[in-house]
């Protein structure tokens, strides 16, 4: 019974346990803004070379639309 017990109450945490207990709890989700924040802008940068290839482009005159 006493094994059962004490993983439930061990006692206040110490100041480096509850760093490694907020960067495990947030860490993953602060990651994944940093991932798809710099995933966006690269997404960005590729459709705004795509925009300028585009007006760089000849227009083809026999091509109709």
């Amino acid at each position: 019974m006493t094994a059962a017990v004490l993983p439930l109450h061990m006692g206040a945490l110490h100041p480096y346990e509850q760093a490694l207990t907020l960067l495990l709890a947030f860490g993953p989700f602060v990651l994944l803004g940093v991932v798809l924040r710099r995933r966006s802008k690269e997404l960005a940068a590729e459709e705004a070379e795509e925009a300028a290839e585009a007006v760089q482009r000849p227009v083809d005159e026999n091509a109709t639309t």
